[in-house]
């Protein structure tokens, strides 16, 4: 797909491992959960299968690559499990208010989360009063990550077009949905799970614009589009 080159006039960030860093304790209580119900399940396995996927698309997975179906209870026993440790743990992005503060353009959030966990991320981390009400979630479009629909609300509702964004991700499915919304796409690799994710391998293969380790060089970077 070919994408216009040019200035980005709105930048797009995923929350959980870009904003915050939670996905090492999500994949956490995934794994545990799994292990309860008789599932032999490495962590490298889980970001595997399932980093950065809507819920939909979490709980497809889920049953078809072992048969384990997620009901109601098990949904809300790992909600009770995850908020639990992000009050204990969750910390912001290193350098990510800097890069907010530097921007010089407008930005949203578009999750995969639902949104009281966005709220909580951004709430537990001091990052809400950076987006306002400029927070999109999977539960606002039909088919969430990989597929595009909810990068293109959220550059519908900011009032830009596709090939004016910029989409921060570091999860495969939505490096995979940034593509599909001709959008450009930076993978951020700087997260705790990064590592054990192989994200550095697994994000080259699908050719962002740009992979970068530190929160403070976005602004930078972004910078730079122009002068492609």
């Amino acid at each position: 797909m070919t994408i216009t080159r040019g200035a980005a006039k709105l930048v797009i960030f995923d929350c959980d491992g870009v904003l915050v860093d939670s996905e090492y304790l999500s994949i956490q209580v995934l794994a545990e959960t799994m292990r309860e119900h008789g599932f032999k399940v490495s962590l490298a396995e889980c970001y595997r299968d399932f980093l950065g996927r809507s819920l939909t698309s979490f709980t497809t997975a889920l049953k078809e690559n072992y048969s384990f179906t997620l009901t109601e209870a098990h949904l809300g026993q790992m909600r009770e499990r995850l908020y639990e440790l992000y009050r204990q743990e969750l910390q912001p992005i290193a350098g990510i208010s800097n890069a907010l503060t530097r921007l010089g353009i407008p930005y949203c959030v578009a999750s995969s989360s639902q949104p009281d966990r966005i709220r909580l991320s951004l709430d537990l981390t001091g990052l809400s009063h950076f987006f306002g009400n400029h927070i999109f979630s999977a539960t606002m479009v039909g088919n969430g990550k990989p597929a595009p629909d909810l990068f293109l609300l959220a550059a519908k509702s900011m009032g830009a077009e596709p090939e004016s964004c910029v989409v921060v991700e570091d999860s495969p499915a939505g490096l995979e949905a940034a593509e599909r919304a001709a959008m450009r796409s930076f993978a951020f690799i700087g997260g705790s799970h990064a590592k054990d994710a192989g994200l550095r391998e697994t994000v080259a293969r699908l050719r962002p614009c740009r992979i970068f380790e530190q929160m403070d060089e976005l602004p930078t970077l972004l910078a730079q589009l122009g002068e492609d």
